[in-house]
């Protein structure tokens, strides 16, 4: 958890609040999706975080990415923007948040993936058509967007 929500959480409990957040979609050289299996869900998701503040939303992308699977994002492009209050989460000590998240896509990136051990309990790449289940409900959204138009943007209410 960032320092930033740390403090306020301190101050507002576990009410609803929002955050930024950044998810990338990577794609290996035969096209398949790189996932990760979240330790705290014990489901299947795009890389992801929230921006810290003092942080850009493609800085944030990088960094999380970098953090949560090895990889390290080159060159990205904007693919969507989810900012929907449906992209709700309740963590499992009762923390409400709102996300307001931009999606990107990796264009280039170096590194091995690999778990980071904390929050990452495994990851792999799996071709579109054998994605592993379960898979975190907000990211679904985004693969599915990517399956429907690959160029994006995609601006999901």
């Amino acid at each position: 958890m960032l320092d930033y929500i740390r403090r306020l959480r301190a101050k507002v409990g576990t009410m609803r609040i929002l955050v930024p957040g950044v998810r990338t979609l990577v794609f290996d050289a035969e096209g398949r999706l790189l996932l990760e299996r979240q330790r705290t869900f014990d489901s299947w998701a795009l890389p992801h975080g929230c921006v810290d503040v003092g942080e850009s939303a493609l800085d944030a992308a990088i960094r999380e990415t970098e953090e949560e699977v090895g990889v390290r994002i080159e060159r990205a492009r904007l693919f969507g923007i989810y900012t929907d209050p449906k992209y709700g989460v309740v963590y499992p000590n009762g923390d409400e948040v709102q996300t307001f998240t931009i999606a990107f896509v990796a264009e280039t990136w170096s590194g091995v993936p690999r778990p980071d051990g904390d929050e990452v309990a495994e990851v792999g790449f799996f071709a579109l058509d054998a994605l592993p289940e379960p898979i975190y409900p907000i990211h679904r959204e985004t693969i599915e967007d990517w399956r429907r138009k690959p160029d994006g943007p995609a601006v999901v209410k």
